[in-house]
């Protein structure tokens, strides 16, 4: 098969999944979402296999703390990792990080195939909207359609996150730039009948009794109380085995 070819039809299905977004439009996927996955994670060997979980993003992500130091480690994709793999003992999962420091969704999307899918993600988290405020809401949900329509063309799952805080802005102000942000993920998560994690709503509702500066290493990058918060998010929708079902 030519290139041609290859990216015609690659073109044709991103647009079909457009096109089935936007006529069947349903609930935000739920706790069943990754039912399959989580059967595959209770397989021992030689049954079990490798399953890549890919975190695609900005320097939240990628466990950027303060004045440019890291806690890979520490940040919610490898609590997350350590989570799964605790509760799933004969599981091989990789945790992959393609996320950068200071990147809005746009300059995600310009590398998405190459430096993606090319993991071959069984589960793609997207966390942007932290800098998608310097492209605005429009631009921005071109570039999340477009990595969408990508993933679960590949045959991906799809797990889109909210905002964590900012503390330039008031969390509590339902009008606030990073509110804005966090509606249209949500709106597109029940586009595309994927994932949600909805950290905003979680660090809002936190903020009616705590002070979120406890929960951050400087006013936009939260620490690793913060990071272990979203981890646990992240672990109780989508990956913890109910014993009566999934």
């Amino acid at each position: 098969m030519n290139r041609f070819l290859k990216n015609t039809i690659r073109t044709l299905s991103i647009g079909l999944f457009l096109i089935v977004g936007t006529l069947n439009a349903q609930q935000v996927a739920d706790g069943s979402y990754l039912d399959s996955l989580k059967n595959e994670l209770r397989l021992a060997w030689p049954k079990n296999k490798t399953i890549n979980l890919v975190f695609h993003g900005h320097s939240v992500p990628t466990g950027f703390l303060t004045k440019g130091v890291t806690d890979r480690l520490s940040s919610y994709p490898f609590r997350t990792l350590k989570k799964v793999n605790d509760h799933y003992p004969y599981s091989v999962v990789n945790t992959i990080t393609t996320s950068i420091g200071g990147e809005q969704s746009e300059q995600g999307a310009l590398r998405f195939k190459e430096e993606v899918l090319s993991y071959k993600p069984d589960v793609l988290f997207i966390d942007y909207a932290l800098n998608d405020r310097s492209i605005g809401l429009e631009r921005t949900k071109i570039a999340w359609e477009q990595m969408i329509a990508e993933a679960l063309a590949y045959g991906t799952k799809v797990i889109l996150l909210t905002p964590t805080p900012d503390l330039h802005e008031d969390i509590l102000r339902d009008n606030s730039e990073l509110a804005k942000y966090s509606e249209q993920i949500r709106v597109l998560a029940k586009k595309y009948n994927v994932g949600l994690v909805d950290d905003y709503k979680i660090f809002k509702e936190l903020a009616k009794t705590e002070e979120l500066s406890s929960f951050m290493a400087q006013k936009n990058h939260i620490n690793q109380k913060g990071h272990q918060l979203v981890a646990d998010a992240i672990f109780e929708a989508y990956f913890k085995w109910n014993t009566a079902g999934n």
